[in-house]
């Protein structure tokens, strides 16, 4: 924790962050913030659409959307960006642009009514567009948690940093060099409807219980996610199964950036198959994928037991 913590530009600034990729995740820290105000003023209610996936939206999908959306096209950096809640890429500049971004605007809205953490997730790619494109040509990842504060986790490749939203409305670093330990204390385990098509997700689970492991699951993606990097341990799943033969978390605005962050932590991500998160191409903007991830002896362990027990 930083004495005389200072703001995201200035910090960035002296981590030698370029000046196009600084100005722009100003940009984005300010949709984050005007994202977090809306969530405890506006309405979270339905919206009576869905979206590409046939899932409901709330007024707050779309708003947080319109939200990351505007200040992207503000920017006047930004080529092009993909959001979880349209359909199509959206072009902003073109090749005259410095970078395209993908982002999930609000993940875990679902749990708004319950009033726990959710986030927003983003990363940044140089250069136009997505397809044919990997995790691992990441320039910057990063996301919100919106909690009982408002905090930005960020990487630009090497180390992980939390800034945290003060009370004159800037985000200014608050811990850096987040890192994960290689063995757990806890599992988050996603999809457990899976396990009776996959005795070997029911193997790892009974697993971790015998090895008196402490369970941590949210059902959302950033505040598991976020719990790894805060504690310094742990692992995240979430396999297939027969509704998701590919996975049901999206590679390019939820899978991708955490992967990003959570190797740049030290941890480890890959699919259920083994193949790492990173080297996974983008053929479509909506793919989805398998993905364990966090601390790295326990994602080994867990493809492990997937590849000793046949399902």
């Amino acid at each position: 924790m930083h004495k005389n913590p200072q703001n995201l530009n200035a910090f960035l600034f002296d981590q030698g962050c370029s000046e196009d990729l600084r100005s722009l995740l100003t940009f984005i820290a300010r949709a984050g913030k005007y994202v977090a105000h809306a969530i405890k003023t506006g309405d979270i209610g339905k919206a009576g659409t869905s979206n590409l996936y046939g899932e409901e939206q709330l007024s707050l999908d779309i708003l947080a959307d319109e939200i990351f959306g505007e200040h992207l096209v503000e920017s006047n950096l930004v080529s092009a960006f993909a959001s979880e809640e349209q359909e199509q890429l959206v072009t902003i500049l073109g090749d005259n642009g410095k970078f395209s971004v993908a982002f999930d605007p609000l993940d875990g809205s679902s749990l708004i009514d319950t009033n726990v953490t959710i986030g927003s997730i983003f990363a940044i790619w140089e250069g136009n567009g997505f397809l044919g494109r990997k995790g691992s040509e990441i320039v910057a990842a990063g996301y919100f948690s919106y909690g009982p504060r408002t905090t930005l986790v960020l990487s630009l490749g090497n180390i992980v940093d939390e800034f945290v939203l003060n009370d004159i409305g800037e985000f200014q670093i608050y811990r850096s060099n987040l890192c994960i330990k290689p063995t757990s204390k806890t599992f988050s385990p996603g999809n457990l409807r899976a396990i009776p098509e996959k005795p070997a997700y029911a193997h790892l689970l009974q697993h971790w219980i015998s090895n008196t492991k402490t369970l941590r699951y949210t059902g959302g993606m950033v505040p598991d996610i976020n719990s790894i990097l805060c504690k310094g341990n742990g692992i995240f799943t979430y396999p297939s199964h027969s509704q998701y033969p590919q996975g049901k978390l999206r590679l390019l605005y939820e899978c991708a950036p955490m992967a990003f962050i959570v190797n740049c932590a030290g941890g480890k991500a890959v699919n259920e198959k083994g193949n790492p998160i990173l080297d996974i191409a983008c053929e479509n903007l909506h793919d989805r994928t398998s993905i364990f991830l966090g601390s790295t002896q326990e994602v080994d362990t867990s493809i492990e037991f997937f590849q000793r027990i046949h399902y």
